[in-house]
């Protein structure tokens, strides 16, 4: 440097700060976060999206101290304050942060040593931030999923075998039912073919919970085909129609004047429309009203079912989804788990918005018929 004239001074000045606003174009255009850490874990710099990730404001670089942005890296590190970094390779640790968002982040450390000159030097940390909340999320969802997999597939072994025992107690409650109708009638035998009725009751209930649960678990591949949905509508509303009467239920049916058609299996589609009416007709009193509206845009179809029921808690509204959760009294807790798999094989998706004492809404999202694939513009999920 001593040795050179202006003009070449300013052109080496001229092509460092190039070089430099090269880098740090490249710094800021990736999506991972950098920072650069003395060893005593103050942030030298970093990037934008490191600054998003941390919430830390640009005054602050050259201040802040990672050591206390993140309590307990650097004994992670085992890291002593006067320590060299001599010795010590890279390491990776994941940060739980809740500001500004909640987000899993990975960090990956590299210590390296910057050289000075005149046998001078200087220790720092190279640190890639890295959000990995949705590899995270998908990891999890991913165990659970297993996890239920596995549960479903021993509880339908025991289900089959409880089949056969159940069906052995029909036939002898059946024969015992006939013995005691050639009998004499006496308070004690009436009393006996009313414990007989109540056996037969409670063994056609868990009939209907395996059957349900064998359903659930053992479905049939979807048999696809253009399905009118206001028609299905329809369909299952003649079939409900008296049950709905008996229980002083009404329907308001709102639709666009074009009929929604997808692609679909057109009796599953039926058996989800199903499920959800009667979740609502059990929900409700007499005077009760189920709004059912259909439309369109230019990729889905939607039909929204709400009734004015009880409502369901905010407690077990992140649990309706699961098997044999439920709130009725004689329910079995498959019958949304039903739906929920139908809708997805179908490529659809089943939401539940619900409010204690003002009842609850149901929304059915299908894919349109001629939708097949589409190009997302940039950032955008469905």
């Amino acid at each position: 440097m001593d040795n050179l004239d202006p003009v070449n001074l300013a052109n080496l000045v001229q092509r460092l700060a190039r070089e430099r606003s090269f880098f740090e174009g490249i710094f800021e255009a990736v999506r991972e976060g950098i920072l650069v850490v003395t060893r005593q874990g103050r942030i030298e710099y970093a990037n934008s999206a490191a600054c998003r990730m941390v919430a830390l404001k640009e005054a602050d670089v050259g201040k802040a101290s990672l050591w206390r942005l993140v309590p307990g890296l650097r004994e992670s590190l085992e890291l002593a304050p006067d320590a060299s970094l001599d010795g010590l390779t890279a390491q990776s640790r994941e940060i739980e942060l809740t500001y500004p968002e909640h987000r899993i982040v990975r960090l990956y450390i590299v210590p390296f040593r910057e050289e000075l000159g005149d046998g001078m030097s200087a220790e720092r940390f190279a640190v890639i931030l890295s959000d990995v909340t949705r590899e995270v999320q998908s990891t999890e969802e991913r165990i659970e999923s297993e996890r239920i997999s596995s549960i479903l597939l021993l509880a339908a072994g025991v289900a089959h075998e409880i089949g056969n025992p159940l069906n052995s107690l029909t036939i002898h409650l059946q024969l015992i039912r006939r013995q005691l109708r050639k009998l004499e009638r006496t308070p004690g035998i009436e009393k006996i073919e009313k414990s007989v009725a109540v056996c037969e009751s409670e063994v056609d209930r868990l009939d209907g919970i395996i059957r349900h649960f064998l359903e659930a678990i053992r479905p049939n591949p979807p048999d696809f085909q253009d399905v009118d949905l206001f028609a299905c509508l329809e369909e299952v509303l003649q079939v409900q129609e008296h049950e709905l009467q008996d229980r002083g239920l009404s329907v308001e049916i709102e639709a666009a004047s074009a009929s929604p058609v997808v692609r679909a299996d057109r009796n599953q589609v039926k058996q989800v429309f199903f499920n959800i009416i009667k979740n609502a007709m059990e929900a409700m009193s007499p005077g009760g009203k189920i709004r059912v509206r259909l439309r369109a845009d230019d990729d889905f179809c939607y039909i929204h079912f709400g009734d004015t029921g009880k409502g369901i808690a905010q407690d077990d509204l992140p649990r309706i989804f699961q098997p044999f959760h439920t709130t009725k009294k004689n329910g079995h807790g498959l019958g949304l788990m039903i739906v929920q798999r139908i809708m997805r094989e179908h490529g659809g998706q089943v939401g539940i918005d619900s409010r204690e004492g003002i009842g609850t809404v149901v929304t059915l999202k299908f894919p349109r018929r001629d939708r097949r694939v589409r190009l997302l513009e940039r950032g955008q999920r469905n």
